[in-house]
């Protein structure tokens, strides 16, 4: 059932997971604790019946196809991924750059993951797997931790897809727009691109990070574990030993060759609008974005495996074992995303975004609106771990209080965009913040730990700038 008038306790479920995932570094049950919490108080407070619930609640995600492809589509990366290294891609592009003298320092190395950042803006899922299996084997092989990888591809994924209007993301928040009865969605969202603070912060931030070599925090403990020769805090192997592997690749092949990565990626990435304007009847914009990206990774998979076949470099039988070793290295993080889902589900039916926003929009001058726009969102965010539930609740918020009050809606629309990647960047149950830390090969819960004082600073400074902006208007 829904609760029609939010309570204090909706907020429990999140934030204990949010807690549990921190202190015991085990985001599975965390998770699962956080659904049966929130369950249980759906329940009449009846932890027995909220355990049922629990895992109905689970089930139930299936239901949602958009859901159920989002997690065939985690699968099916880390079958394309195995593929692209055993077939000597990825090694095959290193080589590539480093023998033209692109990349042959740990400083060009940290510029290549930015760039590609920056460059591949489709979708941001594909953004930091492409980004990370390119990247890696530099990290390691100049002993830059994969903390700080991770940290560099999530800072330009999000960020940028939120501002760029030829995507999935556009697609959604012109929607919401639209959805509220405004007048030109599409006009609305780019005058509010200047307003995302955040996104501008955190990417401008990111280079600097590089520029100035700024290791902060536990940041600090993991690049100094990478220049000790380990690449996380729990393997014994050195960095040499684990670049070797990456570079030997499986496929029987006189010589890595780039095109086997290179080719596929480029098929993902075109596939991507191509899909959406399939979906959308004709119209990008209104594009199905789970859609558009399942086909592209089926596409870019096909690709590759035709490739492999017409140059005889391996059979059907090898082809479906790096398939199965691919999509069973990333089953973990499936189904941590199913539980984050499912996490969603039972924040939206104890209405804690709404409760969150009504809490802290009263009686508050029109000069810390957008601030607080912002806080609340990134609050959100951080709570339920999706900058895309996030805008559902939130863009309607923000352009009623801008309709009502006579204020900026472009400035409120980037408020609240801006809040919803802060808190999802922050979030440890964020599927964003997941697929990072997969892409990079580190630890989730490390990956949380090493970016936060990042994005805290790229947050307060958004803070400031809304301030400004708010004395300005």
């Amino acid at each position: 059932m829904m609760i029609n008038d939010p309570q204090w306790y909706s907020v429990l479920p999140p934030i204990i997971a949010i807690i549990l995932a921190i202190k015991t570094k085990q985001v599975i049950p965390s998770l699962f604790a956080g659904i049966w919490i929130g369950a249980t108080l759906l329940s009449d407070f009846n932890p027995l019946l909220g355990l049922a619930s629990g895992f109905d609640t689970v089930i139930n995600v299936f239901s949602d196809a958009g859901d159920t492809r989002v997690l065939i589509f985690t699968l099916l990366i880390g079958a394309l991924i195995t593929t692209i290294e055993k077939s000597g891609g990825v090694s095959g592009f290193v080589a590539y750059l480093e023998n033209r003298k692109w990349v042959h320092t740990g400083f060009r190395a940290q510029i290549l993951a930015w760039m590609t950042g920056i460059v591949i803006f489709i979708e941001s899922n594909i953004t930091l797997l492409v980004a990370g299996s390119v990247s890696r084997p530099l990290f390691d092989r100049y002993k830059i931790s994969r903390e700080k990888l991770a940290y560099l591809i999530d800072a330009t994924s999000a960020p940028v897809c939120v501002m760029v209007p030829l995507n999935a993301w556009t697609a959604v928040i012109i929607g919401l727009i639209a959805s509220t009865g405004m007048e030109n969605a599409f006009g609305i969202f780019i005058q509010s691109i200047p307003y995302n603070l955040y996104a501008f912060t955190a990417i401008i931030l990111a280079i600097i990070v590089i520029w100035k070599n700024i290791n902060l925090g536990p940041m600090v403990a993991a690049e100094t574990r990478t220049l000790s020769g380990k690449i996380s805090w729990h393997d014994n192997q050195d960095i040499q030993v684990k670049d070797k592997n990456i570079s030997n690749a499986e496929i029987n092949t006189d010589e890595a060759s780039a095109i086997f990565m290179v080719i596929p990626i480029l098929t993902m990435t075109l596939a991507m609008p191509t899909f959406l304007y399939l979906t959308g009847d004709g119209d990008i914009m209104k594009g199905n974005g789970s859609t558009a990206i399942f086909w592209s990774i089926c596409a870019a998979l096909f690709v590759c495996w035709c490739m492999l076949l017409f140059k005889k470099k391996s059979n059907i039988s090898n082809l479906m074992g790096f398939f199965m070793e691919g999509a069973g290295s990333l089953l973990p993080i499936a189904i941590i995303l199913l539980l984050a889902l499912a996490l969603g589900d039972v924040a939206k039916l104890l209405g804690t975004g709404p409760y969150v926003a009504e809490l802290a929009g009263a009686n508050v001058p029109h000069i810390f609106l957008a601030p607080l726009v912002f806080l609340i969102s990134g609050f959100i965010a951080f709570s339920v771990g999706s900058s895309w539930g996030t805008f559902a609740i939130m863009i309607p918020i923000a352009l009623s209080i801008a309709t009502t009050l006579d204020l900026s809606a472009p400035m409120l629309l980037g408020a609240a965009l801006s809040g919803g990647v802060f808190g999802d960047h922050a979030s440890p149950i964020s599927d964003t913040t997941v697929v990072a830390s997969m892409a990079a090969g580190t630890d989730h819960i490390e990956h949380v730990r090493t970016q936060l004082p990042y994005a805290l600073i790229a947050g307060l400074l958004s803070i400031i700038g809304f301030i400004l902006l708010g004395i300005i208007q």
